[in-house]
């Protein structure tokens, strides 16, 4: 036997012990907390005083949800209190401020990230800590977390549906491709995606005009002039990934330029009603967007949740309650929420494995007026797709749908890298199910404190069952 398998058990034996005496600390502390009505604490960061126009929708969601629980008798017998934090678009502090929220104010769970950069940055404190965070905004893919549920959409149920609407023949037809984004991680990540799948569907690279933008770009003139130029060689479409209020000068320079939507149909994935509020919508009329949820959507669940949001809105007179708008980050928030609290209530506890368990599968009559599910296994919503032409009120027209919700796929399959990768995320350390010996684990570069955390984290759930793969923790074998 190796010095460094005897080390990785003494650190076994030594985490055990500490994570016994917790656990029973903690059963104690949460059955006291629970008799003596002690509010269950939400985590709520997002950048709130910086990018208020893309998470006050989200943050108008949550504060929704919790009012309904609470209103109606709370969680376990519990009200729901929500602790805010707001990183100010200050990426390494969201990972400070998401740890604050887990171990200092104790949150069960935690919603709220607007960008992909700040989830990648909170990232390893929730996998740290094996604690929840629910991210509500469509991103790139390309990720998978136990410690994570994802309620917004992956490319699957955006961009990709999106693109094979403008290449239909009731989207246009489309034969070249402008990509134009702004330049950070969801925007290349989703162009590479959409580059695969365009060149599987045999559009040539001479077919294909990638363009980046930085933050907050305003001046659009030679951008617009090159993708009129690139139109002159057949039907073109435009897939905007650009951010923010940049979109603006974007639409108004296409209209400078002559470029109508009829001709040059550009779709977006980031604008919805929230960014259109106030803003002079000639220039965006008949372009397109893609979400998986529109306020214009008929059915009794919108016409329910649109009235309890204006009501709510009013009520409490909060910014922009004139004219209430709901919108698809908004609703994926509400989901989110109203889920966990199923998930809570099923597992009859906040803990983390208990609920990870209790959320596969659930369930939630959605506003956009389908039944969205949780998949069993890739900690995705199923979702619809939807296509809406903008309208001059700043409401959009739904011109195409799904036939029903479409599952994700976190790994994209047009990816060569993701072939064999599994749709479900990786137990931290587990080695149930496995013939591989400690001493290959450490030929591997696994850093023994590290498994030794991992592998006291799934105790509880070890001692419920034995080991399948064989794996004897007293022997070796």
């Amino acid at each position: 036997m190796s010095a460094e398998f005897f080390y990785f058990w003494r650190k076994i034996l030594k985490f055990s012990k500490s994570a016994l005496l917790g656990s029973l600390w903690l059963a104690t502390a949460l059955s006291t907390q629970a008799a003596s009505g002690v509010p269950i604490k939400i985590g709520e960061i997002n950048s709130y005083s910086t990018i208020p126009q893309f998470t006050l929708p989200y943050r108008q969601g949550w504060q929704l949800a919790v009012e309904e629980v609470n209103a109606a008798g709370g969680l376990l017998g519990r009200k729901i209190e929500p602790v805010v934090v707001d990183p100010a678009s200050n990426w390494p502090l969201f990972a400070e401020k998401a740890k604050q929220l887990i171990t200092q104010d104790k949150v069960a769970a935690v919603f709220g990230c607007w960008t992909s950069v700040s989830r990648k940055s909170v990232l390893p404190v929730f996998e740290e800590t094996n604690s929840l965070l629910f991210y509500p905004v469509q991103y790139e893919g390309e990720a998978l977390s136990k410690n994570v549920f994802y309620t917004g959409a992956a490319p699957n149920q955006q961009a990709i549906p999106a693109v094979e609407y403008l290449m239909s023949k009731d989207g246009g037809g489309a034969k070249r491709w402008v990509l134009l984004g702004t330049d950070y991680v969801y925007p290349r990540t989703t162009n590479k995606i959409l580059r695969a799948y365009l060149k599987s569907k045999g559009v040539a690279d001479k077919d294909i005009d990638e363009k980046y933008t930085p933050f907050g770009h305003s001046d659009y003139q030679t951008i617009v002039a090159d993708v009129k130029k690139f139109s002159a060689g057949g039907k073109t479409a435009v897939v905007s990934t650009i951010n923010g209020d940049s979109n603006v000068p974007f639409y108004k320079e296409l209209g400078n330029a002559g470029l109508k939507a009829k001709d040059v149909p550009a779709v977006a994935f980031s604008v919805g009603e929230e960014e259109l509020r106030g803003v002079d919508t000639k220039p965006l009329v008949g372009h397109l967007a893609a979400w998986n949820y529109f306020q214009s959507i008929k059915s009794p669940a919108n016409t329910e949740f649109i009235n309890k949001w204006s009501a709510y809105a009013k009520a409490k007179k909060l910014p922009g309650s004139d004219k209430p708008l709901t919108n698809d980050p908004m609703e994926a928030t509400y989901i989110g929420i109203n889920m966990w609290k199923q998930a809570v209530e099923k597992a009859k506890s906040t803990d983390t494995d208990k609920v990870i368990a209790a959320m596969a599968g659930q369930t939630f009559n959605a506003p956009s007026g389908i039944v969205s599910k949780m998949d069993e296994k890739n900690h995705h919503l199923h979702k619809s797709v939807f296509i809406g032409e903008i309208k001059a009120d700043g409401q959009f027209n739904v011109v195409w749908k799904t036939p029903g919700p479409v599952r994700a796929q976190p790994w994209s399959s047009f990816i060569p890298e993701n072939k064999g990768k599994k749709d479900e995320p990786p137990p931290v350390y587990d080695f149930r199910g496995s013939s591989i010996t400690i001493q290959n684990k450490f030929a591997e570069g696994f850093d023994p404190d590290r498994i030794a955390v991992g592998f006291v984290t799934d105790l509880e759930r070890m001692s419920n069952a034995r080991l399948t793969s064989g794996f004897s923790p007293l022997f070796g074998g």
